[in-house]
């Protein structure tokens, strides 16, 4: 206003805004990792370059089983029409070679006895319709094969054995991508994140899964790897580095009775690649946890694997996961409306190792945690008593019935006194 007003030059106010902006520090965003298991359990991995394409066609059906279904459909139809197509030409070429398009052989098979080869096939489209008659095992009654041509014997064969190599095959594929092993494992479940507290007077790293299903995930085993960017001291730089960490898990066979949602605990001890990683350090890293669960599906029978992984982000320092099995009428009872939900509980914000160097870390936690449950219960206690006492006096004084009544007392010199009573 004051520039457009001429108090101030417009040339000094652009200045100081310039000027202005300079001074403002620029924080910039450190750039975000890309995953390399995305949530869903999908890799984020591209195959570029690669020359010897023809090892795929070496394993055909397993090419064919991994294309996408609009893909699929076309080549199972391409097949059939391909087939029908190519057998067609050869039932016309038998037929013209034994001169059954001859329309002079028509007049013949009227007055003598003339056998074609195939009755009825007079042109491209009868032996056409002739091929898919064979080939499916129609058998309209209108065109039939004769014993005349011995080479049409040999194509009759020859036809239906393609005919069941090409049934079987495409069969086969469209039965497998609709009974594939990550069908099953859609429904089974990870939470959106991952938590690290205190249990059992360890540092943990837990997260919880769960199958939506029925039918059980028999021999299930869960495994966890943390994938990261290291050097070695020879200075090759690894991009993707994969270190096995332990699940701690009191059965010895390493197997979980998925029967319900469980929480899977890792201990963070000396074993652990978390053991130096403090609470202020866990949003510097740059490292991503898998998670692979693998079992076999009870009424299939074949082996499936669920994945997902938690980044840094992902993980909640001091929460912990809800309790979500209740017993309800002798029944227990899942609720997956809390599945991912959790609680901020006392956790001491040092690194596990400085946790097992300095035990009293722990205790100092737990008792100032203590102390701020009982202050809130004080808090909370007196903010419901006050409350109260507010309610009672709002009440008495909307409704004058519960007023108590002044009574006076009359002395013998005739003063009067009133009191409440």
């Amino acid at each position: 206003m004051l520039a457009r007003k001429s108090i101030i030059p417009e040339e000094y106010v652009l200045a100081r805004i310039a000027a202005e902006n300079l001074r403002k520090p620029r924080i910039r965003d450190r750039p975000r990792k890309a995953r390399f298991i995305a949530k869903n359990g999908a890799c984020n991995l591209a195959h570029k370059n690669i020359r010897e394409q023809g090892r795929f066609l070496q394993d055909i059906f397993t090419t064919l089983v991994d294309l996408k279904w609009r893909h699929t459909l076309v080549i199972f139809t391409m097949s059939f029409l391909c087939s029908w197509l190519l057998f067609a030409m050869m039932w016309w070429l038998v037929a013209f070679a034994h001169g059954d398009m001859d329309p002079s052989t028509e007049n013949t098979a009227n007055n003598t006895k003339w056998t074609p080869c195939v009755t009825c096939v007079r042109s491209f489209t009868s032996a056409f319709l002739f091929s898919i008659e064979v080939q499916v095992t129609i058998g309209f009654g209108g065109r039939m094969m004769t014993e005349e041509c011995p080479l049409a014997i040999t194509v009759l064969i020859l036809q239906n054995i393609v005919g069941l190599i090409i049934n079987a095959v495409m069969l086969g594929c469209i039965f497998m991508r609709t009974a594939q092993a990550h069908r099953r494992a859609e429904t089974l479940i990870f939470s959106r994140q991952a938590v690290i507290a205190v249990r059992n007077g360890k540092l943990c790293f837990m997260f919880r899964v769960g199958d939506l299903r029925k039918s059980m995930i028999i021999s299930a085993s869960v495994r966890i790897q943390v994938v990261r960017k290291t050097t070695t001291p020879e200075g090759e730089v690894i991009p993707i580095h994969q270190v096995d960490i332990p699940v701690d898990n009191p059965i010895e066979s390493n197997n979980i009775f998925l029967v319900a949602p469980l929480i899977i605990c890792h201990v963070i001890d000396k074993r652990s690649p978390l053991y130096d990683i403090s609470a202020a350090d866990l949003a510097l890293q740059d490292l991503e946890l898998i998670v692979i669960l693998e079992g076999v599906v009870e009424t299939t029978g074949i082996t499936t694997q669920a994945r997902t992984s938690y980044i840094a982000e992902e993980i909640l320092w001091g929460h912990r996961f809800v309790p979500i099995v209740t017993e309800e009428e002798g029944v227990y009872a899942v609720d997956y409306s809390k599945f991912g939900n959790t609680v901020k509980v006392a956790a001491p914000r040092c690194s596990a190792r400085e946790l097992d160097e300095k035990p009293s870390i722990l205790i100092q936690t737990l008792q100032k945690s203590e102390l701020s449950h009982q202050n809130s219960l004080r808090k909370r206690n007196s903010m419901r008593r006050n409350n109260s006492i507010r309610r009672s006096n709002s009440m008495r004084r909307t409704n004058p019935s519960l007023m108590v009544p002044k009574v006076q007392f009359i002395t013998p010199e005739g003063s009067q006194s009133a009191s409440e009573t």
